[in-house]
């Protein structure tokens, strides 16, 4: 194991990156991201869902660069480090649907695990209802793990499957960059919000690199927020959870630094205050990401370093942001409820029809 591995696997490793991450989210914010949402897998996954046309919300459609950075980030780490490691065939069919309601539950709250820590760093106190669901659904989750559930083990594959991600990230990137215009009328090719969220931003140049730092460094340490809170139920290892910790608070000292710190529940920017809904979105997402294997984060730098069972999760989140949206599943929206109790009940058939012995005996 190299040194830099070696410092990357320690305590003080993941409570570093944990840091690094924390300030990088809580100044993106400050450099123009919309506000608790320095990052946010899920939100920005679903308004790179608007840029492409799959949904048709207007203020949250905007191609933002830190994804496919996370993603590059993260290859570049595991090209460097002799992890790159291409694989997959392990229940694609059951992660991609996953994905969609793991993404859907996130939406429902209005952000992923990544965001609800900032929603709370920043003072929105709505995200401890959506933070003790996410605890909840990955405590279920926990206890499917403990009677057997596995999406099987994947198997090496040939490196075309290993660089289909990071070869679209990089064309997402170049898009990105130069939000290209087609037509007599030139018309973009992508989707831009003129109002809401997705018109918050800061510069692509820097979105880019903090993208690519927190690729990098989530890689080495295996950062993960839902896998940190798993590990405590499931064996009580505190390791990634220090991260994660580590994430909050540095999140939080920054916000007081930039006067981002807005506490209460009402007026909470891009959040609500239906306490159902918070809960049971991020019960669904936590429960989803669970059996999944890690947050959506993790999923992104997965499929960094190979790993086409995480790539086609990371499509299903692509794909529940539109179902979400064209079918008005988010936030408050009539069909929302409905769609946390049919995800709860579809995600828990999964994971009971998961489980080892019952694939044994097929």
């Amino acid at each position: 194991m190299s040194k830099t591995r070696s410092f990357f696997a320690t305590l003080a490793g993941i409570v570093v990156v944990g840091v690094a991450i924390g300030a990088l989210a809580a100044t993106l914010q400050k450099l123009g991201n919309p506000a608790n949402m320095g990052v946010c897998v899920a939100c920005f996954t679903r308004d790179i869902a608007g840029a492409l046309g799959m949904h048709r919300a207007g203020i949250v459609q905007y191609l933002r660069p830190e994804i496919p950075a996370f993603c590059l980030g993260s290859f570049l780490a595991a090209l460097i480090f002799r992890e790159f490691r291409p694989r997959t065939g392990s229940a694609p069919v059951v992660r991609f649907v996953l994905g969609m309601f793991a993404m859907i539950g996130a939406l429902v709250f209005l952000g992923c695990p990544w965001r609800a820590i900032l929603r709370l760093a920043g003072g929105d106190w709505n995200a401890i209802v959506g933070l003790v669901g996410l605890i909840v659904g990955i405590a279920i989750g926990v206890q499917f793990l403990k009677i057997g559930f596995s999406l099987g083990r994947s198997h090496p594959s040939r490196p075309v499957v290993g660089l289909v991600m990071p070869f679209v990230m990089v064309v997402l990137l170049v898009l990105a960059i130069l939000y290209p215009s087609f037509g007599e009328e030139g018309k973009s090719a992508l989707f831009r919000s003129a109002s809401g969220p997705g018109a918050m931003a800061a510069s692509v140049g820097v979105s880019i690199a903090v993208g690519l730092v927190i690729g990098f460094l989530a890689q080495r340490t295996r950062f993960c927020t839902v896998g940190g809170l798993r590990d405590v139920i499931l064996m009580r290892d505190f390791h990634l959870f220090s991260g994660v910790t580590a994430f909050l608070i540095t999140a939080f000292v920054m916000n007081l630094i930039f006067r981002q710190f807005n506490p209460g529940f009402e007026g909470q920017p891009a959040a609500h205050t239906n306490w159902l809904l918070n809960f049971g979105g991020m019960m669904l997402a936590g429960l989803s990401f669970t059996l999944a294997g890690g947050c959506p984060g993790r999923q992104v730098f997965l499929s960094g370093e190979g790993d086409g069972d995480a790539a086609v999760f990371v499509f299903g989140m692509l794909t529940g942001a539109a179902v979400a949206h064209n079918f008005l599943m988010v936030a408050t929206q009539p069909t929302a409820p409905y769609i946390v109790v049919i995800g709860l009940i579809v995600v828990g058939i999964i994971g009971l029809l998961g489980r080892e012995k019952l694939a044994s005996v097929r």
